[in-house]
């Protein structure tokens, strides 16, 4: 089955000194973004997996972009370079920050607004769900679980949003023990959820083994070159 290493960003800036944990220096994104477009790599959206009927549809060398949390410094840094190597992303939402700060984190960084969010090239980016309120689903119960997906289907028609039934557990957090996990993917079956993204750090094949339980690469802002190129390839290595 062919492989297809999702990769997982979040902030981006301008200074190559706080490139560290969760938060990338453009300089660094562009290094990766432009080993991609070099080496042959196509990127996908993950509305365009639902075409690929066959390993033979697949590309050679296939990767999946996201970035969680739709930052002000996404669009001002990462979409331009984004279009510059001919990439598509997968941008995801908690819905209950739009047009605020990232309340759950530094309460300092800005999100996008609903007008920047459909200012965006849908051939460029896609807009997936990252929750309502941002919250670890592994804490919240069903029915809180539930109300969470109604205000993000509200969010969406009520601004006439385009986003794709793909989601992106705040912090890869998701019930992991019976009975609670199955409720929970009943729940994402409930609400037509079509993947489910975790963190895991393995790279996938493809058709995944479960639609659930979707792997990440997590792209730390102090990975080297080298340590990216790694990572995509085989995953998180226990030699860096």
């Amino acid at each position: 089955m062919p492989k297809l290493p999702i990769l997982m960003y979040h902030a981006v800036t301008t200074e190559t000194s706080q490139s560290n944990g969760l938060t990338i220096s453009v300089e660094h994104l562009e290094a990766q973004f432009r080993y991609l477009h070099e080496n042959g790599y196509t990127s996908l959206h993950f509305s365009d997996l639902q075409q690929l009927t066959s390993p033979s549809d697949f590309p050679q060398k296939a990767v999946i972009i996201t970035f969680d949390d739709v930052y002000v410094n996404q669009l001002e840094l990462a979409y331009p370079l984004l279009k510059k190597y001919g990439l598509k992303a997968c941008f995801f939402i908690p819905f209950q920050y739009v047009n605020g700060v990232d309340a759950w984190n530094t309460s300092q960084l800005k999100l996008m607004s609903v007008a920047q969010l459909k200012s965006m090239d849908e051939a460029t980016i896609e807009l997936g769900l990252h929750s309502f309120a941002h919250k670890k689903y592994d804490v919240l119960s069903a029915t809180e679980i539930d109300e969470d997906f109604k205000k993000c289907k509200q969010f969406i028609v009520g601004n006439q949003l385009n986003v794709s039934n793909v989601l992106a557990y705040p912090y890869g957090k998701f019930p992991r023990k019976n009975p609670a996990q199955n409720t929970f993917f009943d729940l994402l079956v409930k609400h037509q959820v079509s993947y489910g993204l975790r963190i895991g750090n393995r790279v996938n094949t493809f058709p995944f083994k479960d639609n659930y339980q979707v792997q990440r690469l997590d792209i730390k802002g102090e990975d080297s070159l080298k340590k990216f190129k790694s990572k995509l390839r085989k995953g998180k290595s226990l030699f860096f």
